[in-house]
């Protein structure tokens, strides 16, 4: 019979192992899904251009990381990088790294699909006022695409921290792994690992939660 206590678990081994672990994971998810969104948009308009030598790359770049698991991504980047510039990275500045790059080919489509969301009679409507192309795109398209997309923008954020789980793979010191190391000290692996899934269940239910209340308040505005 399973005999599970979590008495074990205080504000001094939250401190001592899983907050560290949640700070990275946070970060990780911040500085990724910024980074994700400039790159994304960046390659979403190359792939808008018409222009064959900007759509290609940008096409190619987008559906081969959308064709490959993460996890391999990672354990590239972590394994590979270091090997072409001749000294290590560290797992954290990997991880950083790896998950920009791979979290941009999302961000791409969902802003794709925003810029062309909005009429093209506001980008005619920009020429006739006298405004170039990028300014139209600038002052005109993507604030709508990026308010049109952003519950979907929200939901591609929560993805991405559930899978920040996955950089235990290279070693890094996130949230799970947080909870690992706690439950080895203590010799209480499962009740860890079960905190866990709770801690992870509450922090993605409570934002989307937020992204269903974002979604209503821009339905209105339109």
């Amino acid at each position: 019979m399973l005999n599970l206590d979590f008495s074990f678990l205080n504000w001094d081994v939250v401190s001592g192992f899983v907050l560290k672990g949640l700070v990275f994971s946070v970060q990780l998810t911040l500085i990724a899904m910024v980074g994700g969104i400039v790159l994304g948009t960046l390659l979403a308009l190359m792939r808008l251009s018409g222009k064959k030598w900007l759509v290609v790359p940008a096409a190619f770049y987008v559906n081969t990381l959308r064709s490959i698991p993460l996890v391999m991504v990672i354990l590239w980047f972590f394994l590979l990088i270091p090997l072409l510039i001749g000294r290590p990275m560290g797992a954290e500045l990997s991880a950083i790294i790896t998950f920009t790059v791979f979290e941009a080919a999302y961000y791409s489509e969902i802003m794709r699909a925003g810029i062309q969301s909005v009429p093209k009679g506001q980008v005619y409507a920009g020429y006739a006022v006298g405004m170039t192309y990028s300014q139209s795109m600038q002052l005109i398209v993507l604030p709508q695409a990026f308010r049109n997309m952003l519950p979907v923008l929200m939901t591609q954020t929560i993805i991405l921290f559930q899978d920040t789980s996955l950089v235990y793979a290279i070693g890094a010191y996130d949230l799970l792994k947080g909870f690992e190391v706690a439950g080895k000290n203590f010799n209480r692996p499962v009740e860890t690992y079960l905190v866990a899934a709770v801690v992870y269940f509450v922090i993605c239910f409570s934002l989307s939660m937020l992204v269903r209340r974002l979604q209503k308040k821009i339905a209105i505005i339109r």
